[in-house]
């Protein structure tokens, strides 16, 4: 039987470690490993020591090396197993050591979709609207008239075609409505970014963290919106031009924005965001928190269990995957 590769687990923020890995999934890790005790941090590595290590499982808060420090630190590191989503942050290096870097980016994906599908839905049964004025029994009535069209048969526009967009677009398989999606690259779109403002009863947003998105999502598209719609971010805040959106806001009461993100985040006091009666904040809440990002560390147990047995990762990350690559 060959003998177990050596392995640490790398943050700087042990909090997080013990936060997404559970104990019984840390006993895992090291029934299949020779795993070292407890938690490395950057400063811990750079006191050397580590020379045989091979695999580093890590989360956020992972410390990023240069290439010069990963040779000189983590000479014999073959795999990084990130139980967390972006790895653009420090995976380069990493590459041009040829250490293969494993994310759990599907796993995050995962709560994401279904928080949006649940909004979706509601969305479309004109739930929020109807909710914010049923105060009174005037208020009751106004309300049933101003219910949203319903599920079956409806549009729902997804803004991006990456990983959450296509999870949501498979959960919505389940009910009968019509989804149309937006490529995040113009060059690619068949659908525009004003059809799709424009036909929807329910937009979500799921555009990559990339530059050329800033501020795309404007007030002409909002004020473009159907009567009663409702528009849900969980991508980023910055994606949206915020001053021309809540301009919007004031002058359509029935729209209905569901912000999870926010830029800045959180909003700055005195912003209309907090008191709009048609815009609801979530605290950055639609990833994985709590129980789920547990998913995220099984996701990176399963590929361990992969590379005991010498099989395909199925989480594997490529440099012409990451947001930042030129390619």
């Amino acid at each position: 039987m060959s003998a177990k590769a050596s392995a640490i687990i790398l943050c700087n923020n042990p909090n997080q470690v013990e936060y997404v890995f559970a104990p019984h999934q840390l006993a895992e890790i090291a029934s299949l490993t020779s795993l070292r005790p407890g938690v490395v941090t950057a400063d811990d590595l750079k006191k050397g020591g580590f020379e045989d290590v091979e695999y580093v499982f890590s989360t956020w808060g992972i410390p990023v090396l240069t290439e010069a420090e990963i040779a000189r630190y983590l000479p014999r590191l073959t795999t990084v197993f990130y139980a967390a989503g972006a790895t653009d942050h420090f995976a380069r290096p990493m590459f041009a050591r040829n250490v293969t870097v494993l994310s759990a980016w599907l796993a995050n994906a995962i709560p994401v979709a279904e928080f949006c599908v649940a909004q979706i839905l509601l969305g479309l049964k004109g739930y929020f609207h109807c909710s914010r004025i049923n105060h009174s029994p005037e208020g009751w009535r106004e309300g049933r008239q101003a219910a949203g069209p319903g599920i079956y048969g409806e549009t729902v526009a997804l803004i991006g075609a990456g990983a959450i967009s296509r999870h949501v677009q498979e959960l919505l398989k389940a009910f009968n409505v019509k989804v149309i999606v937006v490529n995040s690259r113009p060059e690619k779109r068949v659908i525009s970014l004003e059809e799709a403002f424009r036909t929807a009863f329910v937009v979500s947003n799921h555009l990559p963290n990339r530059d050329d998105n800033i501020g795309v999502l404007n007030g002409k598209l909002f004020a473009s919106m159907r009567p009663g719609a409702t528009f849900i971010n969980t991508g980023r805040g910055a994606q949206v031009n915020e001053a021309e959106m809540i301009e919007v806001l004031e002058q359509r009461p029935d729209l209905t924005a569901l912000l999870d993100v926010t830029h800045p985040e959180p909003p700055a006091a005195g912003s209309k965001l907090y008191t709009l009666p048609n815009v609801q904040l979530s605290s950055h809440i639609a990833g994985s928190i709590n129980d789920e990002v547990h998913r995220m560390a099984d996701y990176m147990i399963s590929e361990l269990r992969h590379a005991v047995a010498g099989e395909p990762f199925q989480y594997q990350v490529t440099e012409s995957m990451l947001l930042t690559s030129k390619q």
